[in-house]
């Protein structure tokens, strides 16, 4: 069984349904003691980080979701999934993060350019990945696979080696990363059509 963490904030039901649509059972809970219980888990989100942060505080999640990560259960991040992973983001004042995975999370650079035009924040639209290392995430998904992404900040790990993938949107930024049980993504597999579905696929059968 997947869970998939209710904290009041994420596109929980697009992301259960592209899980079902891969023949997968996750079940979307605002009960921290069902992620114990749970084979996997599910990080997604939207919205501002602070306020996220705050709602797993109060929601008691901070602690299950610290225990599932060190007990070793695969552990996806979606979009700002991924973000409060990190030790900090800068997103309206500094604000600490899961710290998980050691890094910051930053807004992009003004007035960014590509191919002579500038480019707008939010980075919304289909992206292609570069990707690094063979993250079970990415079994069976080609080079260059297009993916789609919803976001103004960005992830700066301290550690590089955790980067699975980059993309490139006015400057190359970490697309997803991979660590051990944790694998956590920037744009949206359940938006990202056949190959996103393939990597929650891939996700439900992550050992």
């Amino acid at each position: 069984m997947i869970a998939i963490i209710d904290y009041g904030m994420g596109n929980l039901r697009s992301v259960q349904k592209g899980f079902e649509k891969v023949g997968c059972d996750a079940v979307v809970t605002s009960d921290p003691k069902v992620l114990l219980d749970a084979e996997r888990v599910v990080l997604p989100g939207v919205g501002a980080f602070r306020d996220c942060i705050r709602n797993l505080e109060e929601g008691d999640f901070v602690e299950p979701i610290l225990k599932v990560i060190k007990e070793g259960k695969p552990f996806l991040g979606i979009c700002l999934g991924l973000q409060l992973l990190f030790t900090e983001s800068e997103e309206f004042g500094i604000h600490k993060g899961l710290d998980v995975i050691p890094g910051k999370v930053l807004r992009f650079p003004e007035g960014m350019q590509q191919a002579g035009e500038d480019l707008k924040v939010p980075h919304m639209g289909w992206n292609q990945l570069d990707i690094k290392r063979p993250s079970p995430l990415f079994q069976g998904v080609e080079q260059g696979s297009n993916v789609y992404f919803v976001h103004s900040y960005y992830v700066k790990p301290d550690d590089e080696s955790v980067v699975a993938a980059t993309t490139n949107y006015g400057i190359d930024f970490c697309a997803a990363i991979w660590r051990d049980n944790v694998v956590a993504a920037q744009f949206h597999p359940e938006k990202s059509q056949d190959k996103g579905l393939a990597m929650l696929k891939n996700f439900s059968q992550m050992k």
